[in-house]
Protein backbone atom coordinates (compact mmCIF):
# COMPACT_ATOMS: atom_id res chain seq x y z
CA UNK A 1 0.00 0.00 0.00
CA UNK A 2 2.81 2.43 0.89
CA UNK A 3 4.50 1.58 -2.39
CA UNK A 4 1.31 2.40 -4.31
CA UNK A 5 0.87 5.72 -2.49
CA UNK A 6 4.49 6.62 -3.20
CA UNK A 7 3.93 5.89 -6.90
CA UNK A 8 0.74 7.96 -7.00
CA UNK A 9 2.44 10.86 -5.21
CA UNK A 10 5.36 10.80 -7.65
CA UNK A 11 3.08 10.70 -10.70
CA UNK A 12 0.98 13.57 -9.39
CA UNK A 13 4.05 15.69 -8.64
CA UNK A 14 5.58 15.11 -12.08
CA UNK A 15 2.37 15.71 -14.02
CA UNK A 16 1.67 18.87 -12.03
CA UNK A 17 5.04 20.21 -13.16
CA UNK A 18 4.37 19.15 -16.76
CA UNK A 19 0.97 20.85 -16.69
CA UNK A 20 2.53 24.16 -15.63
CA UNK A 21 5.36 23.98 -18.15
CA UNK A 22 3.58 22.87 -21.31
CA UNK A 23 0.58 23.95 -23.32
CA UNK A 24 -2.30 21.52 -23.73
CA UNK A 25 -5.81 22.14 -25.12
CA UNK A 26 -7.36 21.56 -21.69
CA UNK A 27 -5.46 24.57 -20.35
CA UNK A 28 -7.22 26.83 -22.85
CA UNK A 29 -10.57 25.57 -21.62
CA UNK A 30 -9.60 26.31 -18.02
CA UNK A 31 -9.13 29.97 -18.97
CA UNK A 32 -12.80 30.44 -19.88
CA UNK A 33 -14.09 28.86 -16.70
CA UNK A 34 -14.93 31.19 -13.84
CA UNK A 35 -16.04 30.68 -10.26
CA UNK A 36 -19.63 30.97 -11.46
CA UNK A 37 -21.27 27.51 -11.08
CA UNK A 38 -23.66 28.29 -13.94
CA UNK A 39 -20.91 29.08 -16.44
CA UNK A 40 -18.81 26.16 -15.25
CA UNK A 41 -21.77 23.83 -15.77
CA UNK A 42 -22.41 25.19 -19.28
CA UNK A 43 -18.74 24.92 -20.26
CA UNK A 44 -18.56 21.36 -18.98
CA UNK A 45 -21.70 20.29 -20.82
CA UNK A 46 -20.33 21.74 -24.05
CA UNK A 47 -16.93 20.08 -23.58
CA UNK A 48 -18.23 16.51 -23.91
CA UNK A 49 -16.95 14.85 -27.11
CA UNK A 50 -15.42 18.17 -28.17
CA UNK A 51 -11.90 19.51 -28.51
CA UNK A 52 -11.07 21.94 -25.72
CA UNK A 53 -10.18 24.79 -28.07
CA UNK A 54 -13.55 24.41 -29.80
CA UNK A 55 -15.33 24.41 -26.44
CA UNK A 56 -13.44 27.48 -25.27
CA UNK A 57 -14.38 29.40 -28.41
CA UNK A 58 -18.04 28.38 -28.10
CA UNK A 59 -18.13 29.46 -24.46
CA UNK A 60 -16.73 32.88 -25.27
CA UNK A 61 -19.42 33.42 -27.91
CA UNK A 62 -22.23 32.14 -25.71
CA UNK A 63 -21.20 33.98 -22.56
CA UNK A 64 -21.29 37.33 -24.34
CA UNK A 65 -25.09 37.14 -24.24
CA UNK A 66 -25.82 34.35 -21.75
CA UNK A 67 -24.61 35.11 -18.24
CA UNK A 68 -27.44 33.67 -16.14
CA UNK A 69 -30.12 30.97 -16.40
CA UNK A 70 -32.62 33.78 -17.13
CA UNK A 71 -30.57 34.83 -20.17
CA UNK A 72 -30.53 31.24 -21.35
CA UNK A 73 -34.31 31.02 -20.98
CA UNK A 74 -34.74 34.16 -23.13
CA UNK A 75 -32.43 32.99 -25.90
CA UNK A 76 -34.03 31.07 -28.74
CA UNK A 77 -33.03 27.50 -29.50
CA UNK A 78 -31.83 28.65 -32.92
CA UNK A 79 -29.62 31.33 -31.34
CA UNK A 80 -28.10 28.91 -28.83
CA UNK A 81 -27.46 26.37 -31.58
CA UNK A 82 -25.69 28.97 -33.71
CA UNK A 83 -23.53 30.21 -30.83
CA UNK A 84 -22.26 26.80 -29.73
CA UNK A 85 -21.64 25.36 -33.22
CA UNK A 86 -19.44 23.39 -33.98
CA UNK A 87 -19.12 21.61 -30.60
CA UNK A 88 -19.84 17.90 -30.73
CA UNK A 89 -23.56 17.04 -30.85
CA UNK A 90 -24.32 20.77 -30.86
CA UNK A 91 -28.00 20.33 -31.75
CA UNK A 92 -28.60 17.98 -28.81
CA UNK A 93 -26.57 20.17 -26.44
CA UNK A 94 -28.51 23.25 -27.54
CA UNK A 95 -31.75 21.48 -26.59
CA UNK A 96 -30.26 20.52 -23.22
CA UNK A 97 -29.19 24.12 -22.58
CA UNK A 98 -32.59 25.45 -23.56
CA UNK A 99 -34.26 23.05 -21.11
CA UNK A 100 -31.76 23.70 -18.32
CA UNK A 101 -33.28 26.84 -16.74
CA UNK A 102 -36.74 25.24 -16.70
CA UNK A 103 -35.48 22.15 -14.89
CA UNK A 104 -33.41 24.29 -12.52
CA UNK A 105 -36.55 26.25 -11.57
CA UNK A 106 -38.67 23.13 -11.12
CA UNK A 107 -36.20 21.11 -9.09
CA UNK A 108 -33.78 23.51 -7.42
CA UNK A 109 -35.40 26.96 -7.29
CA UNK A 110 -33.15 28.16 -10.09
CA UNK A 111 -29.93 27.36 -8.21
CA UNK A 112 -27.16 25.11 -9.54
CA UNK A 113 -27.06 22.11 -7.14
CA UNK A 114 -23.77 21.22 -5.48
CA UNK A 115 -23.98 17.43 -5.36
CA UNK A 116 -23.22 14.82 -7.99
CA UNK A 117 -26.58 13.07 -7.66
CA UNK A 118 -28.56 16.30 -8.04
CA UNK A 119 -26.45 17.56 -10.92
CA UNK A 120 -27.12 14.30 -12.75
CA UNK A 121 -30.82 15.21 -12.71
CA UNK A 122 -30.15 18.13 -15.04
CA UNK A 123 -30.43 17.77 -18.84
CA UNK A 124 -27.17 16.78 -20.51
CA UNK A 125 -25.35 16.05 -17.26
CA UNK A 126 -23.72 12.68 -16.54
CA UNK A 127 -21.30 11.62 -13.82
CA UNK A 128 -18.21 12.96 -15.57
CA UNK A 129 -19.77 16.39 -15.96
CA UNK A 130 -21.20 16.35 -12.44
CA UNK A 131 -17.86 15.42 -10.87
CA UNK A 132 -16.07 18.20 -12.73
CA UNK A 133 -18.66 20.81 -11.76
CA UNK A 134 -18.58 19.76 -8.11
CA UNK A 135 -14.79 19.98 -8.06
CA UNK A 136 -14.38 23.28 -9.91
CA UNK A 137 -17.50 25.20 -8.94
CA UNK A 138 -17.94 24.04 -5.36
CA UNK A 139 -14.36 23.17 -4.41
CA UNK A 140 -15.47 19.72 -3.33
CA UNK A 141 -13.27 16.64 -3.75
CA UNK A 142 -14.45 14.72 -6.81
CA UNK A 143 -12.87 12.44 -9.38
CA UNK A 144 -13.78 13.25 -12.96
CA UNK A 145 -13.02 10.30 -15.22
CA UNK A 146 -13.02 10.79 -18.98
CA UNK A 147 -11.39 8.65 -21.68
CA UNK A 148 -7.93 10.04 -20.88
CA UNK A 149 -8.12 9.29 -17.16
CA UNK A 150 -9.58 5.87 -17.86
CA UNK A 151 -6.91 5.01 -20.45
CA UNK A 152 -3.87 6.31 -18.58
CA UNK A 153 -4.91 4.94 -15.18
CA UNK A 154 -5.09 1.52 -16.84
CA UNK A 155 -1.79 1.97 -18.67
CA UNK A 156 -0.11 2.86 -15.40
CA UNK A 157 -1.49 -0.31 -13.86
CA UNK A 158 -3.34 1.66 -11.19
CA UNK A 159 -6.64 0.09 -12.20
CA UNK A 160 -7.84 -2.78 -14.35
CA UNK A 161 -11.21 -1.54 -15.47
CA UNK A 162 -13.46 -1.73 -18.52
CA UNK A 163 -15.11 1.69 -18.53
CA UNK A 164 -14.81 5.19 -17.00
CA UNK A 165 -17.51 4.61 -14.39
CA UNK A 166 -15.70 1.56 -13.05
CA UNK A 167 -12.43 3.50 -13.12
CA UNK A 168 -13.98 6.28 -11.04
CA UNK A 169 -15.17 3.83 -8.40
CA UNK A 170 -11.72 2.22 -8.11
CA UNK A 171 -9.86 5.55 -8.05
CA UNK A 172 -12.11 6.70 -5.21
CA UNK A 173 -10.69 3.82 -3.17
CA UNK A 174 -7.00 4.11 -4.02
CA UNK A 175 -6.41 7.80 -4.77
CA UNK A 176 -5.78 10.09 -1.77
CA UNK A 177 -8.54 12.71 -1.55
CA UNK A 178 -6.02 15.54 -1.81
CA UNK A 179 -5.34 14.49 -5.41
CA UNK A 180 -8.95 14.07 -6.54
CA UNK A 181 -9.68 17.53 -7.95
CA UNK A 182 -6.45 17.99 -9.91
CA UNK A 183 -6.05 14.40 -11.16
CA UNK A 184 -8.33 14.90 -14.16
CA UNK A 185 -6.69 18.17 -15.18
CA UNK A 186 -3.15 16.79 -15.10
CA UNK A 187 -4.02 13.46 -16.70
CA UNK A 188 -6.10 14.99 -19.50
CA UNK A 189 -3.37 17.47 -20.40
CA UNK A 190 -0.83 14.64 -20.49
CA UNK A 191 -3.16 12.42 -22.47
CA UNK A 192 -3.60 15.12 -25.09
CA UNK A 193 0.11 15.74 -25.55
CA UNK A 194 2.12 12.60 -24.71
CA UNK A 195 0.14 9.57 -23.61
CA UNK A 196 -2.22 9.70 -26.58
CA UNK A 197 -4.86 7.08 -27.40
CA UNK A 198 -2.96 5.94 -30.51
CA UNK A 199 0.83 5.78 -30.63
CA UNK A 200 1.63 7.20 -27.19
CA UNK A 201 5.03 8.91 -27.19
CA UNK A 202 6.65 6.58 -24.67
CA UNK A 203 10.17 7.69 -25.65
CA UNK A 204 9.66 11.12 -24.07
CA UNK A 205 7.25 10.09 -21.31
CA UNK A 206 8.29 11.54 -17.95
CA UNK A 207 6.34 8.89 -16.00
CA UNK A 208 7.54 5.96 -18.10
CA UNK A 209 9.23 4.25 -15.16
CA UNK A 210 5.92 4.08 -13.33
CA UNK A 211 4.05 2.61 -16.29
CA UNK A 212 3.19 -1.09 -16.07
CA UNK A 213 1.83 -1.25 -19.60
CA UNK A 214 4.27 0.58 -21.86
CA UNK A 215 3.22 0.42 -25.48
CA UNK A 216 -0.36 -0.69 -24.80
CA UNK A 217 -2.70 1.09 -27.20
Amino acid sequence: MKKDLKKISAINRILKREYKNHYAPVIELEKVRTKDPFKILIATILSARTKDQTTADACRRLFKIVKTPADLKKASLAKITKLIFPVGFYKTKAKHLKALPVVLDELFDGIIPGTIDNLCRLPGVGRKTANLVVAIAFNTPAICVDVHVHRISNRLGMVKTKDPHETEMVLRKILPVKYWKAWNTYIVAYGQTVCKPVKPDCAVCVIRKYCDRIGVK
